[in-house]
């Protein structure tokens, strides 16, 4: 019997045919198919007076086969839940092809024109990894991107924002496997009567922030395995800290929620619909 422990995530795709799935449905059907979660965040240790929802969105993918079509889906659908804050948290690309940067800022606008809209950049958005991988040698075009799309990129900082009359603080960190989320991202010396967020690409990124006041991390990254199979589970996950793939998990006295993303590689999905993330904080 094979050791599943080694299987690379393409190797696991060529899987798939052999082992019965309907190559229509895991490459035709599903990773289009697009779901949204509401889940609710309690933090009955913050003055919270009424809720506040975020939407998060992640890993929009945007490659040959994770079309404009697909981004503009979920953004239409997340902005239907009239979010208060509206997180990214990277990978908004796959690799270095070139992209039509004015029709990918016109939808990343909507965002940014309906809240206030934070992002992180994810392992494939440029930097060592990608680097070496083929993909951005460094951030430059994805952060321009960004740029004129009115979205700030929390690299390191924190802002503190107001929603009706309440505070939350949205930290961001860059990516771990970029070489660079050492720092400390602006929450030094900073009030914790009211939530704090923090966007961090990869949910790993937690263990060098653990000294750190924040109450609910927003991750993606592991795109909820992206090939769930039958007796098998999330074979392939790129992260240490295999409890965090998907959802909502409690770790340290804090909060980590990890959505499984919009878009994907190599164009596959089973058992793993992308997802629109809905977070509603509440008080006590």
């Amino acid at each position: 019997m094979s050791d599943w422990k080694h299987v690379t995530r393409r190797k696991l795709l060529s899987f798939i045919p052999a082992a019965g799935c309907a190559p229509l449905y895991a490459f035709g059907v599903e990773p289009g198919w697009l779901e949204r979660t509401v889940t609710q965040v309690k933090l009955p240790a913050k003055n919270l007076t009424s809720g506040v929802r975020i939407l998060h969105l992640s890993d929009f993918h945007a490659s040959s086969v994770v079309p404009f079509s697909l981004i503009e889906n979920a953004v239409a659908l997340g902005l239907e839940a009239k979010p208060d804050i509206i997180c990214l948290t990277g990978d908004f690309v796959t690799d270095a092809s070139p992209f039509d940067e004015t029709a990918y800022a016109r939808i990343l606008r909507r965002l940014s024109s309906a809240a206030p809209t934070f992002a992180t950049l994810g392992n494939h958005d440029g930097g060592r990894w990608s680097g070496y991988t083929g993909g951005f040698k460094d951030a430059c075009v994805v952060s321009a991107l960004l740029r004129e799309s009115s979205v700030p990129i929390l690299h390191n900082r924190s802002e503190l924002l107001r929603v009706r009359d309440q505070s939350i603080r949205v930290a961001g960190v860059p990516d771990l496997w970029g070489g660079e989320a050492t720092g400390r991202p602006g929450l030094d010396n900073v009030s914790s009567d009211h939530p704090i967020i923090v966007l961090a690409h990869n949910p790993d990124t937690k263990d060098g922030l653990v000294e750190l006041a924040w109450d609910l991390m927003l991750s993606g990254h592991t795109h909820g395995g992206q090939v769930v199979l039958p007796g098998l589970g999330a074979r392939f996950v790129p992260v240490n800290d295999k409890r965090f793939i998907a959802g909502l998990k409690p770790w340290n006295g804090r909060q980590i929620y990890v959505t499984r993303g919009v878009g994907n590689i190599d164009g596959v999905r089973v058992n793993c619909r992308p997802e629109v993330s809905v977070l509603d904080l509440l008080g006590a």
